[in-house]
């Protein structure tokens, strides 16, 4: 998919990264009494994996695969679900697919899909240095979705101005070869 989009202010990551924190915080409370702390943080995981999946794609200006993307998103986190992998690995499979549609739907290349993974790792610590160090959900979730507001200082490309001026080289060989062209055909109608 091709990356077209307004690139999100930070505020907006800050803002959504305390609704989803303190949502999942919520949530998670009430779910850990009824279906037991293991089945709570899965769900809260899948939930707020799907809410910030929603998020991304509504900062996006790329309007094309937003179904697929989250019908496959439902299907992934389904499988992820029902396949009975371990918490951690329920975890990166849900961070892996927040950082694929991020790659998809707000940058072009290779290098920023490359830099968000890293923000993705560095979130991921964050949250199991603040969740051992303070053994808060809040908090975890809290650092985790802070770390990831700051996808919006990461360039939607890294096409610097030896790319731009290649490229402007190029359209100007392939006009002066036109003009070529047609000079020569010119000269041999002339004759």
């Amino acid at each position: 998919m091709k990356a077209r989009h307004e690139t999100p202010a930070f505020a907006h990551g800050l803002g959504a990264a305390v609704v989803l924190s303190s949502s999942g915080a919520a949530v998670l409370a009430a779910l850990t009494p009824v279906i037991g702390s293991g089945s709570a943080l899965r769900a809260v995981v899948a939930l707020l994996g799907f809410a910030y999946l929603l998020y991304t794609l509504s900062r996006s200006a790329e309007r094309i695969g937003r179904v697929t993307t989250v019908v496959l998103w439902v299907l992934a986190a389904a499988f992820a679900w029902f396949s009975g992998v371990p918490l951690v690995g329920y975890v990166l499979i849900h961070v892996g697919m927040l950082w694929l549609v991020r790659s998809l739907y707000l940058y072009s290349g290779v290098l920023p899909a490359l830099a968000d993974l890293g923000l993705s790792a560095l979130g991921i610590a964050f949250a199991v240095w603040a969740a051992g160090r303070s053994g808060s959900a809040m908090l975890a979730l809290w650092c985790f979705f802070l770390v990831q507001a700051f996808h919006v200082v990461i360039p939607t490309t890294l096409a610097g101005d030896g790319e731009k001026h290649a490229r402007d080289d190029d359209q100007a060989f392939d006009r002066a070869h036109r003009a070529a062209e047609a000079a020569i055909r010119r000269l041999s109608a002339a004759r």
